[in-house]
């Protein structure tokens, strides 16, 4: 099965397109950056050290620090199929991270989506 050209995609190429959707729906930049840095566990400045350097999402999500256990309890649409039901570990943690920022831009609390009580 052939790679997804996402795997090398740079994620500091998408990660502007995650900021302007939440802007759009008047969330900022700094709720965008604590659900990356919830999910993955990056620090605030790790998460921009690692958009500086250009990491494509297989290095992003193979570097992550400490990836959140509760990121599992992610469910629902993306890209019209279910997170939870994605084979690949890599497309899924990236999907993951599609669908928290669809939750931000929604309006959804913050301690919903961080998946918090």
């Amino acid at each position: 099965m052939a790679e997804h050209k996402i795997f090398k995609m740079a994620v500091s190429s998408v990660y502007p397109h995650y900021v302007t959707k939440a802007e759009r729906k008047d969330r900022t930049k700094e709720e965008a950056d604590e659900i990356i840095t919830w999910l993955t566990g990056y620090s605030n400045e790790a998460l921009h050290e690692q958009l500086e350097k250009g990491v494509n999402f297989e290095e992003f999500f193979d570097q992550a620090p400490n990836m959140n256990p509760n990121r599992r309890e992610v469910k629902g649409v993306i890209c019209g199929v279910r997170v939870e039901e994605i084979e690949d570990p890599l497309m899924q943690e990236i999907r993951y991270m599609d669908k928290l920022i669809d939750e931000l831009a929604k309006g959804k609390k913050m301690e919903k989506i961080l998946r918090e009580g």
